[in-house]
């Protein structure tokens, strides 16, 4: 059974559903990339796709060197809420996003030759640095839908496709084949990157390494990561980058629901504030379970419910669990690890309310909502 500090009488001041960030937790995830960027030489990155809670900007950016955006309004939001550098990439820009881009970026990488031959001379007149993102043809992500070299990937440039290529005035490289994963696998996908592209190298000034970083989990080899990027950085003479959204934000963030209502058709099922359609998509998109304080997996403990959205979307369910007592209506749950992929990803679908947004410092206890969300938010979604 996992645990969270967002429990006992703080528990009972929090309205629901509501994303919480502690705090402390995540400054300690941040002084754990503040040593790594420290020791390496690396710039370390707030990839905004994973974690965007820019209340908290501030305190990031006192550890981080910029941000990493994957849109013009991503864009915008890095410059002008967290500031230091601010690199972009996208699959393809129009000419219109490209323009955006140009106010708010210092880099912006793209992901195919045609696309930099096409922006090079506006985004190098507006003083972008200008890089190319390349696919080792190199898989470590075992699920199909997340890795980002799976066969026919739209993602990066192959080897093949720079044949006779001029990459004259290129100032980077970016690569990305990890989600969630060890300094192991982003060895493996360098010795990849150096095999099929070593030639195109030498005359880059930086690299960036992407995400999927698990840098703050528990086990993870920094000292090999370090050991790798001090290695690349004296042999080629370039900057580094790694831009993790989850390590920033692995382990900081908890969703908190309340029990509406209990049915039993055949099997005990809990309807939550919450759904897992509009709050927590991944739940649904990919293999992943999310963990919740005081419940294990069905039949482990003696009551087993199934835990219901409130869309009215058949597969709205969040999962099967087991708790040592039965729930009651009113009661809240705490689900864990919500803070990065959840609230970039919520939607309003059937108009459900989203969840408020808070943040929790256990050494101070104080809990302060930051934002909440209201009929306008959805109408404004709409025309």
């Amino acid at each position: 059974m996992e645990h969270s500090r967002v429990v006992g009488p703080v528990l009972e001041r929090i309205e629901t559903p509501c994303f919480v960030c502690d705090v402390e937790a995540l400054e300690n995830n941040l002084r754990t990339l503040a040593d790594v960027q420290t020791r390496s030489g690396a710039k370390i990155l707030l990839a905004l796709k994973g974690f965007a809670q820019w209340s908290l900007f501030p305190l990031i950016r006192r550890f981080l060197a910029g941000a990493a955006a994957s849109s013009p309004h991503e864009a915008q939001l890095a410059r002008e809420e967290f500031g230091g550098e601010v690199h972009a990439y996208a699959p393809a820009y129009s000419d219109a996003d490209l323009r955006e881009i140009c106010r708010f970026a210092d880099h912006v990488v793209f992901n195919s030759v045609a696309q930099w031959q096409r922006h090079r001379s506006v985004a190098s007149g507006a003083g972008l640095e200008c890089g190319l993102r390349l696919n080792p043809e190199h898989s470590e992500v075992p699920v199909a839908l997340y890795d980002p070299c799976a066969a026919s990937s739209r993602l990066g440039v192959t080897e093949r496709a720079l044949a006779g290529v001029d990459l004259s005035g290129l100032d980077g490289a970016h690569f990305h084949t990890l989600c969630e994963l060890g300094s192991d696998a982003l060895e493996r996908t360098w010795n990849a990157v150096e095999a099929r592209f070593g030639r195109h190298l030498t005359q880059l000034r930086w690299f960036n390494m992407g995400g999927g970083h698990h840098i703050t989990r528990a086990g993870y080899d920094r000292e090999r990561l370090v050991n790798l990027v001090q290695r690349v950085t004296e042999q080629y003479g370039v900057q580094v980058y790694l831009e993790p959204g989850e390590a920033i934000a692995l382990g900081t963030g908890v969703l908190v629901t309340t029990v509406l209502d209990i049915v039993d058709n055949g099997m005990r099922t809990a309807i939550l504030d919450t759904s897992a359609t509009a709050h927590m998509p991944d739940v649904l998109e990919m293999p992943y379970r999310a963990e919740i304080v005081g419940a294990a997996g069905p039949g482990v403990c003696a009551h087993t419910y199934r835990l219901g959205g409130l869309t009215c979307l058949a597969g709205d369910v969040v999962g099967d669990y087991s708790f040592d007592r039965p729930l009651e209506v009113g009661q809240k749950l705490v689900l864990l690890d919500m803070a990065h992929y959840t609230m970039v990803k919520t939607t309003t679908f059937n108009g459900v309310r989203l969840p408020s947004i808070a943040s929790y410092d256990p050494r101070t206890d104080d809990l302060r909502v930051v934002r909440r969300f209201g009929y306008e938010d959805y109408r404004g979604r709409l025309s």
